[in-house]
C-alpha cells in the first residue's frame, strides 16, 4: 500500500515538473499531473531506457523527459482543437 502511495506522489511530481518545463496549460490539476507522470514515465522508459536515479519504480530523468514530451504533444492537440 505504501509503495502505491509513493508511486502516485512521484508520478504527480514528475507530471508537474514536465508541465513546468514545457509551460503548457495542462488541464486536470493534480489528477492530470499524475496521469502525465505515469504516461511520461512509460514514454521515457520506451525512448531512453532506465538510466539515472530510480525512485518509487520510476527512472526519474527519462520519466521527466517523457512527461515533457507528452505535455508538449497534448498542448499541440488542445491548441489545434480550440481553433
Amino acid at each position: 500500500m505504501l509503495s502505491l502511495i509513493i508511486s502516485i506522489v512521484i508520478a504527480a511530481i514528475i507530471g508537474a515538473i514536465g508541465d513546468a518545463l514545457v509551460k503548457a496549460d495542462m488541464p486536470g490539476g493534480i489528477i492530470g499531473s499524475m496521469i502525465v507522470g505515469f504516461v511520461g514515465s512509460w514514454i521515457g522508459h520506451w525512448l531512453f531506457g532506465t538510466w539515472g536515479p530510480v525512485i518509487g519504480g520510476f527512472a526519474i530523468i527519462p520519466a521527466i523527459i517523457g512527461a515533457a514530451i507528452f505535455v508538449f504533444l497534448l498542448g499541440l492537440i488542445f491548441k489545434s482543437m480550440r481553433k
